[in-house]
């Protein structure tokens, strides 16, 4: 959702927060802030809108060697130079940067108002700074843990006392923060996205941990006070092109072209043709667990929901066993029953999104198995997982996720062909998978290659306001994540429905202005979804289809062809032209792509 930075050493500071923004810009971006300490003195300077704004009004000599910034998506307050991060207390001494939501603030600005606090912003945010500055405490470590223990809610935070510039103290529950450790100097981030240029060895806090950052090392404590032991780990990614957008207009293009070489890294040296099976090195000493296995069910948000929705219909066509997604919010306020023979995936491709951590504390707390499908290594999930099934997609900079669908939807048939092989599926079908799986790189290669085809029939659903996405089985996941991507980056409304759902209802909606996108499959449904074409076309709707070649498409309004594979696998082809379409159409109505609006990246609040 928002981004932090922070930096203390021998270096000025200023250059290397607002560089660190720009790598955050994709989790939060309208509006910008930065903080640095000199001389007993706080110098702030905010802007409303994106970093390249506050670094074009910062003041040509903007010196301090220690400092904090923040790139926000607003959840407190809305967009403005007033709300901006960071927030700092009455004397200008102490600044905050928060990503998260206070729970409590309305009570705590009430209490700190009726001690003489004039507020300046709109935000719980702001709440942090006064509350901190209030502690008698020897040192802001002790202040800043003294106020947390008023505070409920979820925080990654940043603090800043002009008073002691020595330190940075940093805290963590419900939202990332990682410390960076470079030669004489350290570094905080909310992402390892901000410290690929600078460190190779990073530290994680952990729910409910403080730190104390200086140039020359870190600690680290409990709420309570109690201190604890951290080892470092080596940052997930290096410093490498895919941070960029390269010779591409937009970080999502680039994303969806990346798709071949993405999945050939998620696939590498997992195809074990010996045994007709998957090699999954994070499940090796789990075979007994997974043949005990009587359900598996699926928790995720967004796009990694709709793709445990694909994934649980492998499970299910693969391995036989009953299998279903849920969105990981509603899962994880139902009081949800959690049995000892299913297994709990949970998907994230930042494995830091709140709903989806939350989810999977509920279940282990009542003891249920889990594993994750994930795309970054040493983030909250993959920790507290234990297990699972890394994504190696590379980084992910567009809002909207491309890549890491596609990758998540073969590691569930990778998952399912694991669990299918140590159970009855034969050993012909799983040498006809892992072939298939094989193809898919160069097979996806050929459909991006189609790019412009795809631009010329979005040009003909632009002028359109509204939109239906249809298909059966995982044609239906793949159409609701068509019509995700097209929500997401055009702005126009589209809503997905199975096809055999469209006469009970949607119907009365199709008109000549109404474009369906139909997800075609040539398989053993295709007359069924050919009959739900011809009821659209005789209300003079538009149709436009995702299909193979051999299907009829002469009364479609448009259609575009992918190539073939085993049925179980044909869902990741048919999705690749959508997400060309998405594009494309928000590319016709001039939309920010990278920066859709009112969305960010990996939500980590609620």
């Amino acid at each position: 959702m928002c981004g932090i930075v922070g930096y203390v050493g021998a270096r000025e500071a200023a250059p290397i927060l607002i560089e660190g923004l720009h790598r955050l810009e994709y989790r939060g971006y309208d509006s910008a802030g930065i903080a640095v300490a000199r001389a007993d003195q706080l110098r702030v300077a905010k802007r409303q809108g994106r970093v390249r704004d506050l670094e074009a009004a910062l003041p040509a000599r903007f010196a301090g060697k220690v400092g904090i910034a923040h790139t926000r998506w607003a959840t407190h307050g809305e967009p403005s130079d007033r709300n901006a991060h960071p927030h700092c207390d009455g004397a200008e001494r102490i600044a905050v940067v928060h990503n998260g939501i206070i729970e409590n603030a309305a009570a705590l600005r009430t209490r700190l108002e009726a001690d003489g606090v004039v507020f300046r912003s709109d935000t719980d945010t702001e709440v942090l700074a006064h509350l901190i500055a209030s502690m008698k405490a020897e040192t802001l470590v002790d202040a800043v843990r003294a106020s947390l223990r008023l505070v409920s809610g979820a925080y990654g935070l940043a603090v800043l006392d002009a008073a002691r510039p020595d330190a940075i103290v940093v805290a963590r529950n419900g939202s990332p923060v990682v410390i960076g450790i470079g030669e004489r100097e350290m570094f905080v981030a909310s992402d390892q996205a901000a410290l690929v240029r600078h460190v190779r060895q990073v530290v994680h806090l952990d729910d409910g941990e403080l730190a104390a950052v200086r140039a020359d090392g870190f600690s680290t404590s409990t709420l309570e006070g109690g201190a604890t032991a951290k080892a470092p780990t080596a940052l997930a990614w290096a410093d490498d092109p895919s941070f960029g957008k390269g010779d591409f207009s937009h970080h999502m293009l680039k994303e969806i072209a990346e798709q071949p070489e993405a999945l050939r890294r998620t696939l590498s040296g997992r195809l074990e043709p010996r045994f007709q099976t998957a090699k999954l090195g994070g499940l090796e000493d789990a075979t007994r667990e997974l043949l005990e296995t009587r359900r598996v069910k699926i928790l995720g948000c967004g796009s990694a929901w709709i793709a445990g929705r694909a994934g649980a219909q492998l499970i299910e066509q693969l391995a036989r066993l009953p299998a279903d997604a849920e969105p990981a919010a509603e899962f994880r306020y139902r009081n949800p029953i959690i049995e000892q023979d299913t297994l709990y995936v949970a998907v994230s491709q930042s494995g830091e999104t709140f709903d989806t951590v939350a989810a999977l504390h509920e279940v282990k707390r009542k003891g249920g198995r889990v594993l994750g499908i994930i795309n970054v290594v040493g983030s909250t999930l993959a920790r507290e997982c234990g297990r699972g099934i890394y994504l190696h997609a590379g980084p992910e900079i567009s809002v909207v996720a491309t890549k890491t669908f596609t990758c998540t939807v073969a590691a569930f048939a990778l998952l399912a062909l694991h669990l299918g092989r140590i159970r009855d599926l034969s050993a012909p079908r799983g040498a006809r998978l892992l072939a298939a799986l094989a193809a898919l790189p160069d097979q996806i290669a050929a459909v991006v290659a189609r790019e412009a085809e795809i631009a010329a029939l979005a040009q003909r659903i632009a002028s359109c306001e509204h939109a239906y996405y249809i298909g059966r089985g995982a044609g239906h996941a793949i159409a609701q994540e068509g019509a995700l991507k097209l929500k997401e980056v055009s702005y126009l409304h589209a809503e997905a429905y199975p096809a055999s759902e469209l006469k009970h209802g949607p119907l009365a909606l199709i008109a000549p202005d109404t474009p369906t996108v139909i997800v075609l499959p040539n398989d053993e449904l295709l007359a069924k979804n050919l009959s739900t074409v011809e009821e659209i076309r005789a209300r003079r709707g538009p149709v436009f289809a995702v299909t193979h070649e051999g299907v009829p498409t002469a009364g479609l309004d448009g259609a575009i062809t992918v190539p073939r594979s085993e049925p179980e696998l044909d869902p990741i082809l048919l999705n690749l032209p959508l997400q060309l379409l998405a594009y494309h159409v928000a590319l016709a109505k001039g939309r920010d792509i990278d920066r859709p609006r009112n969305l960010a990246k990996s939500v980590t609040v609620e």
